[in-house]
């Protein structure tokens, strides 16, 4: 007795898959398929919001996360430059140029009906008004699996 996986037939067999086009009832076709492929309807749409930020606002970002209703995020320390041009510091009665300043760099996955109240609470919470304060990026995503459970689209974040 083979178990199978939620949403994929129970005659789902992986040689149908060696094809070139796979097969109806390939394993791989039917996790490989959207949501609206499969059963017809069209699950809500999520984006990505990236904001590349102060090191000192991350407590900020988190918190307001918490408010607006978003479910995680990732954070990465990056290093780049941009219209600030790097910092000029005093060590030890040297100056040294720091071309590269340290940043952090939050990823959010979030409904499309979120991603405006997000967008204008992150701007409320890092903006200084000065240079350097960061940029944030909203972009589609095509599709969100969680691999546990096999959810897709909003269901998966």
């Amino acid at each position: 007795m083979r178990a199978t996986l939620p949403g994929v037939s129970a005659g789902a067999h992986p040689d149908r898959c060696r094809r070139a086009e796979p097969q109806p009832g390939c394993l791989a076709r039917e996790l490989l398929l959207r949501p609206g492929q499969r059963d017809g309807s069209r699950r809500g749409q999520v984006k990505k919001v990236e904001a590349i930020l102060n090191e000192g606002k991350l407590e900020a970002v988190r918190t307001l996360l918490n408010r607006v209703g978003g479910s995680g995020m990732t954070v990465t320390e990056v290093r780049g430059y941009g219209h600030q041009k790097g910092t000029t510091e005093r060590y030890r009665g040297q100056e040294h140029k720091r071309v590269l300043l340290t940043k952090v760099k939050v990823e959010m996955v979030v409904e499309d009906g979120r991603v405006n109240a997000l967008v204008e609470e992150l701007v409320r919470a890092t903006r200084t008004g000065r240079i350097g304060d960061g940029k944030i990026f909203v972009t589609p995503v095509d599709e969100a699996v969680r691999i546990r459970t096999l959810e897709r689209g909003k269901e998966a974040i």
